[in-house]
């Protein structure tokens, strides 16, 4: 008994307890490189000013695939060495906990104040539901108080230094055998769990082992700072470790504890940035932009043309694309001579090749992995519409080994990211995932699934993500392929939210077999489609009453590009089946090029705003009893122009070059030009403005005219 009666003279009197100061306090922790999780666990200390002494950096792991199976004895062993010139002082506090899988949500004060208030000194271990890594040690456990966890978790524990030190001086195993389970037959022998002093944290008041738990915690927000509350036992703990399966939530708290999102705004998300203010170009990162257009995708062009206004020397980047569709390949090569002019290099795979999106997306990978100077890897589908030019270098100064802008349908909640993962691997909607999608939240979010558009640094690809295939070698797609290898390797997936980078497009009902599918968008990609089809000057009309009146109610004004007519002209040209109306006029309705509900669409959206402003009180909900494309030649005759078709309100969009022409009101003795393409002329209808047609004297005119009842 004489080592004892050493030991329990080493430790302080009971009354000391509760005069114990941070400077008393020691943390201890193993990692074998720094990698995110060690370094999450480093801020979250430095944050709190504990005193951390790593075990192992740098050195090999022999402790086995803990991850997996048992093993960790190797921590053992280090701990065993680090106390033995710390076991005689008896006034150091030594908390032991892992790295990867913790983080700390309180400070030494906190910490200290409640290990005072734990049972005698010694040594005290976290406490989990499961018994680990033997189950048939369960019944061998004493009876836990009530509602408390009954079995010992190893990821977390504290004593004095000499406590410590008579626990590990026992370890004379392997590397690769269980740590948890040396500690385990400790606690079991009911004479030496009394002679070191041994206890758990039943109620999770320093430790909280998520495993088994995940129901007992909550975020906490408090002023300055954020907490994990354990509700089951009305707790703050201080170690948070997310052990066995629950490292994905131990990521989603550590999205905000201790001080990562509040109500406060953003507490973390500015360490570790990149400053490339002034930088010179030659000092920029090189970056291989992959381009994967492994679908029939809309707005490819406009896709193709936003890479070469980005705000990021082209001398600097270097391009791969990869091509599947043979619809794409006229709308890849219209670009594709600027494109190499632009970047440094490119290469293009077109779908003669027959490559399948994994492995061309492991081409474009390893492109980057086998070139030195590759520094990073930007992977961008066609269906991302990237409108904000400075994506880049916000991903960039962002500084994160993988990163993904956060992109959404517009008005929809699906985006590019999933904020937590279902049993069997796939999406579930954590507890932030509307409020981060929708902008409430901002910051950068640790989460489990990226996709569409994402930048790796070059380092890791070398590194972590290892040489192989990714994409390629799995039976899940290829951006759940990469994702799961990268939550096997300890990496973080990020998301970000800080500014507002694009949206998704939706692919699925663009109709490839039409000339012009992107024309048909509109109420499947409205902002991209308004930025091809809609009149440059269209808000003007609002801002500065863009429109003019040449006739007494009857206005004109720029309503959609001249892209538009000539698109929509082309569609009514291959149709081929003109209707002769009268003399000189013919029309193919809209109706048989099914672009009716196209047009009507773009009516209630643009041009109602427009006509209420124009006529107050008017209301666009009617029907139209017209709406064709009409071809208007110079008459043969001299013959008296008849009265055209009228209804309550008429439209007329000019689709060509003005050639002369257009209409006549008697009424009011006024004449009007047809409108030049992409401008439309509205006016009451039969009532009290109902037109006669003045023939273009040479030439074909062609208009979109339209006639609504209401």
């Amino acid at each position: 008994m004489a080592p004892l009666l050493l030991w329990l003279l080493l430790l302080p009197p009971p009354a000391a307890l509760g005069d114990l100061r941070p400077e008393q306090l020691l943390v201890l922790t193993v990692a074998t490189e720094a990698n995110e999780g060690y370094e999450r666990f480093l801020r979250s200390a430095q944050r709190f000013n504990y005193t951390v002494k790593t075990l192992g950096m740098g050195q090999e792991w022999r402790g086995g695939d803990v991850a997996r199976t048992v093993g960790g004895g190797q921590k053992v062993r280090w701990l065993k060495e680090a106390m033995e010139p710390l076991k005689a002082m008896g006034d150091l506090v030594v908390l032991f906990v892992d790295s990867y899988d913790v983080l700390l949500a309180g400070g030494p004060r906190e910490l200290l104040s409640l290990f005072a208030a734990a049972p005698p000194p010694g040594v005290l271990f976290s406490a989990e539901a499961f018994c680990w890594p033997q189950g048939a040690l369960a019944s061998s456990y004493p009876a836990p108080p009530p509602r408390g966890k009954p079995f010992l978790n190893s990821g977390g524990f504290m004593g004095f230094a000499p406590a410590v030190w008579r626990l590990v001086e026992r370890w004379r195993y392997r590397d690769d055998d269980d740590d948890q389970l040396f500690y385990t037959h400790l606690y079991l022998q009911p004479q030496l769990r009394e002679e070191l002093g041994l206890a758990l944290d039943h109620h999770s008041r320093i430790f909280q082992n998520l495993n088994g738990a995940i129901d007992e915690v909550v975020v906490k927000f408090e002023p300055g700072r954020v907490r994990v509350r354990n509700v089951a036992y009305d707790s703050l703990p201080i170690v948070i470790h997310g052990n066995g399966p629950t490292k994905l939530q131990l990521n989603y708290l550590g999205n905000y504890v201790p001080w990562g999102w509040s109500p406060e705004g953003c507490g973390d998300c500015d360490h570790g940035l990149r400053d490339l203010r002034g930088a010179p170009a030659e000092a920029l990162p090189w970056v291989l932009v992959a381009v994967f257009v492994e679908q029939p995708s809309p707005f490819l062009p406009l896709f193709l043309r936003r890479l070469l206004r980005w705000r990021y020397p082209g001398s600097r980047l270097r391009l791969f694309l990869h091509n599947r569709e043979p619809h794409h390949e006229p709308h890849i090569a219209t670009v594709w001579p600027r494109l190499q002019r632009h970047f440094a290099s490119v290469r293009m795979v077109g779908p003669e090749e027959g490559l399948e999106p994994g492995a061309a997306r492991d081409m474009g990978m390893s492109l980057c992995r086998q070139d030195p100077q590759c520094q990073h890897y930007l992977s961008l589908d066609a269906d991302v519409a990237l409108t904000h030019m400075g994506t880049l270098r916000a991903l960039l100064k962002q500084n994160r080994w993988v990163l993904a802008p956060l992109l959404s349908r517009p008005g929809h909640l699906w985006s590019n990211f999933w904020g937590a993962l279902s049993p069997d691997g796939f999406y579930a909607r954590s507890q932030d995932y509307v409020d981060i999608v929708q902008g409430k939240r901002r910051s950068v979010w640790n989460v489990p699934y990226v996709s569409h558009a994402y930048l790796i640094e070059g380092a890791v690809l070398r590194g972590p993500l290892g040489a192989g295939p990714v994409f390629s070698q799995s039976e899940s797609d290829p951006d759940m392929a990469l994702c799961q290898r990268a939550r096997e390797t300890g990496l973080f997936l990020h998301v970000t939210n800080r500014e507002h980078f694009g949206h998704l497009l939706v692919t699925s009902h663009y109709n490839s077999s039409r000339r012009h599918p992107d024309l048909l968008q509109l109420p499947h990609n409205t902002q991209d489609w308004e930025q091809q089809y809609l009149h440059e000057n269209y808000s003007r009309i609002f801002q500065e009453s863009l429109y003019e009146e040449p006739c007494p109610d009857v206005f004109r004004f720029p309503l959609v590009s001249e892209r538009f007519c000539r698109e929509l002209l082309e569609e009514a040209q291959e149709y081929g089946t003109w209707n002769q109306e009268q003399v000189g006029v013919h029309s193919v309705a809209l109706s048989r090029l099914g672009l009716d509900g196209l047009w009507m669409g773009a009516l209630s959206r643009y041009l109602a705003p427009i006509a209420r402003r124009l006529f107050p009180g008017y209301q666009h909900k009617g029907r139209a009893v017209l709406s064709s494309v009409v071809r208007y030649r110079p008459s043969p005759t001299p013959e008296e122009a008849p009265p055209l078709p009228a209804a309550t309100v008429s439209v007329s969009l000019g689709l060509s070059p003005p050639q002369g022409g257009g209409w006549r009101f008697p009424r009011y003795d006024c004449g009007v030009l047809g409108p030049p393409p992409g401008w439309v002329l509205l006016h009451p209808g039969r009532l009290t403005h109902r037109p006669e047609l003045l023939p273009p004297p040479r030439g074909t005119r062609f208009a979109l005219v339209t006639l609504l009842e209401p």
